[in-house]
């Protein structure tokens, strides 16, 4: 981390100091800052949290204990460490994240979207990391909390940053990249996904727009053709700054897109043509959306340096997520598509085109999709309509609304208990020589239970 000074500390956060030692040196400097107790790190800050289900104001002594010589807390505590007094320490913890990335010169990247966005940010990491080092957001940091902890690993060395905007509600986008101050940023697609918070289609898309708010003067702006919603957004781009189109559909008015596209099982190949030339790309994973999110890539990292020959080798490079596709082979034709990271509309259909293309007896096991408020009727029913078209075999489903998608799909088999299934697949996957099975629903569904149940029998 940049190292901070607690004077620093006191004039960005605008709290004040309590500690029991008049003469505390303000010059102290901190190179960590954390908000795990259990997390063990010397002369650290710890950020004491308060959430609905925990209060870091209770854990401060844990913390203390493993090293933290500073708390930033929202009350006076009865304990012998200097600490810093705010009225929020979420509202601190950003402004601290805010100034450490006002001490960099890195280039940083910021991508928004409904889908997608973990697999672009992985792909635009791997082509940047031949440039120089390469700070980018782990796992699913992507919000208020996740966001200010990926730049508070941010050092000197580094010379890019790409950060994943995540949200639920209107202004979380802008709040983040107001922190980021991105130099480039991606809007990746539109979905209908967290419809509780953003009430439509329309909603999501004002939402994905915050993240134009903090993009330098002269940044780029990465829009898909295919999914936008340019009335919307114009308002929130100058003159000044750079708007580049990509496109898996159209050439014409398309900056990036794709040409000669061979799909593979586990895969693709395609021309990529870009303002600077063309090259051809060889992808490790699965599905045409996939393409997309490489185009999108492609761009972004071009946008700060890259070039296409990069381009083509950071991408070579990329492996399967896991929950987000991942492939598990059972035997060399039996395979399983661990999609249970999280699903939304869009990624839905796009795991649905990616399962009917595979080999053998197709099944999708599926969960309720969530966060669709007043539609999730609608759009569970419209997910069986769609599968009814494609070349599916059978459908096996658990959930509140997941009935809708087995029933309307004609092929398919609700469950009331993940136990009863589990029994069916097994006996399915047991009775099909060469057979593709796809896992897929929201995070709260803990579709991933029925994955590890699969590789208990089989592979243990």
């Amino acid at each position: 981390m940049i190292s901070i000074s607690i004077k620093q500390l006191l004039s960005i956060t605008k709290g004040v100091l309590y500690s029991t030692n008049e003469q505390h040196d303000l010059n102290l400097c901190i190179n960590t800052i954390i908000i795990n107790s259990r997390q063990h790190s010397i002369n650290s800050l710890f950020i004491a949290l308060k959430g609905n289900f925990f209060d870091g104001h209770s854990f401060v002594k844990e913390a203390i204990s493993n090293g933290t010589i500073i708390l930033l807390v929202e009350k006076w505590l009865n304990i012998k460490c200097p600490q810093i007094i705010v009225n929020d320490t979420y509202l601190a913890m950003g402004k601290l994240a805010a100034w450490i990335r006002s001490q960099s010169s890195a280039q940083v990247i910021g991508i928004t979207g409904s889908s997608g966005k973990t697999s672009v940010k992985e792909m635009v990491s791997n082509i940047l990391s031949q440039l120089g080092m390469t700070l980018f957001t782990k796992g699913n940091f992507n919000n208020k909390i996740g966001v200010p902890l990926t730049l508070f690993r941010l050092t000197e060395k580094y010379n890019y940053i790409v950060v994943e905007i995540g949200a639920n509600h209107f202004h979380e986008i802008e709040y983040i990249t107001n922190i980021v101050k991105p130099n480039s940023v991606l809007i990746n697609n539109l979905y209908s996904a967290h419809l509780e918070g953003f009430g439509s289609l329309n909603g999501v898309a004002k939402a994905k727009g915050e993240i134009l708010y903090g993009l330098s003067k002269k940044g780029t702006v990465v829009i898909n053709l295919d999914s936008h919603n340019w009335k919307t957004w114009s308002s929130y781009i100058n003159e000044e700054q750079i708007i580049w189109w990509f496109s898996l559909r159209q050439q014409k008015y398309a900056n990036f897109y794709a040409k000669n596209i061979v799909m593979q099982s586990i895969g693709s190949e395609f021309e990529l043509h870009t303002p600077f030339g063309f090259i051809l790309i060889s992808l490790s994973l699965p599905g045409i959306h996939n393409i997309a999110n490489a185009i999108a890539a492609s761009a972004l990292a071009i946008s700060v340096g890259a070039t296409i020959e990069q381009v083509s080798y950071g991408l070579a490079q990329v492996k399967p997520i896991f929950g987000r596709l991942y492939p598990i082979y059972l035997t060399p034709s039996k395979l399983i598509l661990d999609d249970t990271y999280n699903s939304n509309v869009g990624s839905m259909v796009a795991a649905i085109d990616v399962l009917s293309n595979m080999p053998g007896y197709r099944i999708l096991v599926v969960g309720d999709m969530n966060e669709l408020g007043n539609k999730s009727l609608k759009f569970h029913f419209e997910i069986g309509v769609n599968i009814k078209h494609k070349q599916i075999n059978q459908v096996l489903s658990i959930g509140q609304y997941s009935y809708l998608i087995s029933q309307y799909s004609k092929y398919g088999e609700h469950f009331i208990s993940k136990k009863k299934l589990i029994e069916r697949l097994i006996l399915l996957i047991q009775e099909y020589e060469i057979i593709s099975v796809l896992i897929k629903g929201s995070r709260s569904t803990a579709m991933e239970e029925i994955v590890h149940s699969l590789q208990e029998y089989f592979l243990c």
